[in-house]
């Protein structure tokens, strides 16, 4: 039997959330049909919105939905938060994506049929339908990640990934817990200490409501901290 935590950031997502709860949600319950066993864990990072009252009201329709709140620390860090409260609770696998629909459910199911054959499977955005400007911030961290820790990764912060835990936790030793950029780490990492990947193409839709938080300045802002951040996580590691 394994335990598999899905684990999706939220922030500001009032117009997402419902949907995005009503299609994770049948995939665990279809795991947990199976003999095996799934939650479906959705962190708000402190949104100013009615995200959390939305997570909250839809507690009591889905059985397997845990939702948390926390102080707004940003997308990075409330993953990292996630990876260890699903690790705190025993979970053998987690599966991390974002909670603005840009992902598809049926898309997982490849990925947990060969979770045995692989550390990590990480999914890569081909065609992708979210913007030149996101486009332009994968190709940058690309060469960033090569810069920083001479690996190349082909897309190294896809929000749609099923990670060992076994695995996982050696990486997460080595991070800032308020790291910003927490899955370009992991990937880079896993990567880097020769971790046996499976890259999937995944479908990568636009944005299905509300209004992205994060913008050109913001993304420059993170890009600077990360840079010093990443020097701290090659310290780490060495």
């Amino acid at each position: 039997m394994d335990k598999i935590y899905f684990v999706l950031p939220a922030y500001n997502e009032e117009a997402n959330i419902a949907d995005v709860i009503a299609q994770w949600h049948p995939i665990c319950e279809q795991i947990n049909a199976e003999g095996n066993v799934a939650k479906l864990v959705i962190a708000n990072d402190g949104s100013q919105d009615k995200t959390f009252a939305i997570m909250q009201g839809l507690q009591s329709k889905y059985a397997l939905l845990e939702t948390l709140d926390k102080e707004n620390s940003g997308h990075g860090a409330t993953v990292l938060y996630l990876y260890r409260y699903a690790i705190d609770n025993k979970a053998d696998y987690i599966f991390q994506t974002d909670s603005d629909g840009q992902t598809l459910p049926d898309e997982f199911w490849q990925m947990w049929k060969n979770r045995h054959n692989y550390d990590f499977q990480i999914g890569t955005r081909g065609g992708r339908q979210d913007g030149a400007s996101r486009l332009f911030v994968t190709k940058t961290l690309r060469f960033v990640v090569w810069l920083m820790f001479q690996v190349w990764v082909e897309d190294a912060n896809t929000p749609f990934r099923l990670l060992s835990v076994e695995r996982l936790k050696p990486i997460l030793d080595v991070i800032p817990q308020d790291y910003n950029l927490a899955n370009v780490a992991v990937s880079a990492i896993a990567v880097r200490w020769n971790y046996h990947i499976g890259w999937s193409p995944i479908t990568f839709r636009p944005r299905q409501g509300g209004v992205n938080s994060i913008n050109m300045k913001r993304i420059f802002r993170i890009g600077v901290k990360a840079l010093f951040d990443f020097g701290t996580i090659n310290r780490n590691l060495r």
